[in-house]
């Protein structure tokens, strides 16, 4: 998506959701930014989270994540998008 992110992510037990999405956040702007020629803020403050409690919750969760471009209009059709590849695409397949 060229304007936000979405993600499935597996904590250790003693896992912290906001230092993991501050570094990640941290990490990747600092990687656009000198890419890019740039400073500053590249993120939004602040995340939304979903807590994932069952296999079917995550297969759930995984669809909707891989079809999102799909329902942006970005792509006619979800393999065509670059970033598409989940194993939660049919029910056969094991987690």
């Amino acid at each position: 998506m060229p304007d936000h992110w979405h993600g499935l992510l597996v904590l250790e037990p003693q896992g912290n959701l906001a230092k993991a999405i501050g570094h990640a956040k941290g990490v990747t702007a600092a990687t656009f930014n000198r890419d890019a020629g740039r400073s500053g803020a590249l993120w939004a403050r602040g995340f939304y989270d979903r807590a994932v409690r069952s296999e079917a919750g995550l297969r759930k969760a995984a669809r909707y994540l891989v079809a999102n471009p799909l329902r942006a209009g970005l792509v006619g059709r979800i393999g065509d998008y670059p970033y598409w590849d989940a194993a939660w695409l049919t029910d056969d397949n094991p987690l």
